[in-house]
């Protein structure tokens, strides 16, 4: 990629990650997307309303789930606005992208942008995994139902049209597998302009292709639904080159709008007082597989819907696995715990990673590490949006070379390393991850998003040392292999340039964790 376009990239991030809508140049002569958008934002005619009173619909509503979704909301924590200015400002930003990409090349005026759900999927004949949508297409549609596909156009007055193809009301399959939304009621329900049975699909994009000629956005690789895939190719055979949406709806999901802020903040909380109480709760002989189903259960009695991802559970020498989800093995006394575990509510996700005694006492040498992580983790939080902290990529840096001016003090790090490169490499050897990734709908949340882009209001993001020595290292003190240690915190930076700790009820200090299990004794 040339140095040009690596530009353009980050400028096209930072302007669609704005979270103010943007400004359309249309007066209500000319754009016909004002009225329409204006009509659906009234009230909601009196027939629908009779309709979710009485109907059952494909996924809950205030009215059926009135203790998750507050009247007014479309789903818990966010209204049909907010789905709807995503829309037209995704939708901006792709056709003045598009115009400034084509100039002198090709006379195109008009977008459209084809974002499918995902699909039941199955571990066995018959045998359904639960269904999680596609983060991309539930952040713009706020629809939860399995194989749809949202379809969003842009001509060169402005007109936006938003256009939903649903499964259609089916009595015999709705007996089997739960309630539909249907066609009739997506447009009320969901706030666009249009809705088809999903069937139509191919016919309807085929007729706007064919006529209007446009650029057809649809990110091939990421679908879920071939039969999409294969429709969409063979509508704009010979006639549009596909090119991928994902870097621009990433680059808004980057940014959390207040709604989105709110939810992050919830589903941290509910993680947080889950992992405390898995920690008072815990004692020697009990089994990883037990503590992995106590995160589970607390997370899920506090309304989140699952875990966001399958949890580490590691005691002992397990820790120095970083991706260890066995899960299997019993604790001991005297080893620690490696817990990582975060849950899904709403849509958005928390991570979080916390490391204790399983027998409530750290040992002089565990007291020793922990210590290291711990002052290493504080000072990495303070470090954002400051020197050496600016980009994720800079605090991970900065994490390497802090981490190993510690192990030297504490006897791990050779004494003859005296530059920060020497630091730096040494550390990386005992924390070879990187130290932070971005949060949000998914764990790793819009992974095309650099980790060099500095640090904005609105963006959270995880912030999370460890120090993993195998119980192989011959290269270090025997007294410290086997020990593995992560200390995880998620972060929102706030409006005025603060950072605030999502997961600050999470008992990290020593002190405090001993004072849970003494609290339970």
């Amino acid at each position: 990629m040339s140095i040009w376009k690596n530009v353009r990239r980050t400028q096209l991030i930072k302007s669609l990650g704005k979270c103010e809508r943007i400004a359309f140049n249309s007066s209500s002569s000319s754009s016909s997307s004002s009225s329409s958008d204006a009509a659906a934002a009234a009230s909601i005619n009196k027939n629908f309303l009779q309709n979710l009173r009485s109907e059952a619909f494909g996924q809950p509503t205030y009215v059926t789930h009135p203790h998750l979704i507050n009247e007014g909301e479309l789903v818990i924590g966010q209204n049909v606005e907010e789905f709807r200015d995503r829309r037209l400002r995704l939708m901006g930003g792709i056709q003045k992208y598009a115009e400034e990409e084509s100039r002198d090349k090709t006379n195109k005026k008009e977008n459209v942008v084809i974002i499918p759900s995902a699909s039941k999927k199955y571990m066995s004949d018959k045998i359904p995994y639960i269904f999680r949508q596609n983060s991309d297409f539930y952040y713009l549609s706020g629809c939860l139902e399995p194989d749809s596909v949202l379809v969003m156009t842009i001509n060169e007055k402005e007109d936006i049209k938003s256009m939903l193809f649903m499964r259609p009301k089916d009595k015999h399959a709705e007996l089997w597998d739960g309630a539909r939304t249907g066609v009739d009621n997506a447009p009320d329900l969901f706030g666009v302009d249009e809705a088809y049975p999903v069937e139509q699909f191919y016919k309807v994009l085929k007729k706007y292709i064919v006529s209007e000629k446009p650029f057809v956005w649809f990110d091939t690789p990421s679908t879920d639904q071939p039969n999409v895939a294969k429709d969409v190719q063979e509508a704009a055979d010979n006639i549009s080159e596909l090119k991928s949406p994902s870097l621009f709806i990433q680059s808004m999901r980057l940014y959390k709008s207040p709604a989105e802020q709110d939810l992050m903040r919830k589903t941290c909380q509910i993680a947080s007082r889950a992992i405390n109480e898995v920690i008072s709760e815990s004692r020697p002989g009990i089994s990883e597989q037990h503590l992995f189903a106590a995160v589970d259960y607390k997370c899920r009695i506090k309304n989140a819907s699952h875990l966001a991802y399958p949890p580490v559970v590691a005691t002992g020498n397990n820790a120095t696995t970083i991706h260890y989800i066995s899960n299997t093995q019993l604790t001991k006394s005297g080893e620690m715990v490696l817990m990582d575990a975060g849950c899904e509510y709403g849509g958005y996700t928390s991570d979080i990673t916390r490391t204790w005694p399983i027998d409530g006492s750290f040992t002089p040498t565990q007291k020793v590490l922990y210590d290291v992580v711990l002052q290493l983790q504080k000072e990495l939080i303070s470090t954002l949006l400051k020197t050496g902290g600016e980009t994720l990529d800079q605090l991970f840096d900065t994490m390497c070379i802090k981490l190993g001016k510690y192990l030297q003090e504490v006897g791990i790090v050779p004494k003859s390393i005296s530059d920060d490169i020497g630091y730096a490499r040494a550390g990386y050897k005992f924390c070879p991850h990187h130290v932070s990734h971005y949060l949000g709908m998914d764990v790793h949340d819009t992974p095309l998003i650099p980790r060099s882009l500095p640090v904005q209001p609105g963006m959270v993001c995880t912030v999370e040392p460890g120090i993993y020595i195998g119980q192989d290292r011959q290269d270090v003190p025997k007294e410290f292999r086997g020990i593995g240690i992560r200390i995880e915190d998620d972060v929102l930076i706030t409006a005025d340039n603060n950072v605030e700790i999502l997961t600050a009820e999470c008992v990290k200090d020593r002190e405090e964790m001993e004072n849970i299990f003494l609290s339970k004794r």
